[in-house]
């Protein structure tokens, strides 16, 4: 399913129809920042422990674009949703493991 522009928001966290995860870091303008995980990482669990973005390039697009991608429904802490949102420690976590400070700033 594809989301409209304004479902798109920093902080949460998205799923693909290729498995992969999407995690959405700082937006600005029609212009955001996202870290991707690799295509076909395994489901996150509430047991997980880290993210799956490490040493995983950001990304920048256009919000609309990165809104046309097909997304799913995933479970993630017990909870069924399109998006979950992130706490602090998880999104600083992925803004360490993908190296995204400068690309976050430069936006």
């Amino acid at each position: 399913m594809k989301l409209k522009d304004k479902e798109v928001e920093v902080g949460y966290l998205y799923l693909t129809a290729a498995q992969q995860y999407r995690a959405v870091l700082a937006m600005k303008g029609e212009f955001m920042v996202y870290a991707p995980s690799l295509e076909g990482t395994a489901l996150l669990t509430g047991e997980t422990a880290t993210m799956p973005f490490e040493n995983q390039p950001v990304k920048k697009c256009q919000i609309v674009t990165f809104a046309k991608k097909d997304y799913q429904v995933f479970t993630y802490n017990g909870v069924e949703a399109l998006k979950h949102k992130l706490n602090e420690v998880q999104i600083n976590l992925v803004i360490a493991q993908c190296n995204a400070k400068l690309s976050i700033a430069s936006l």
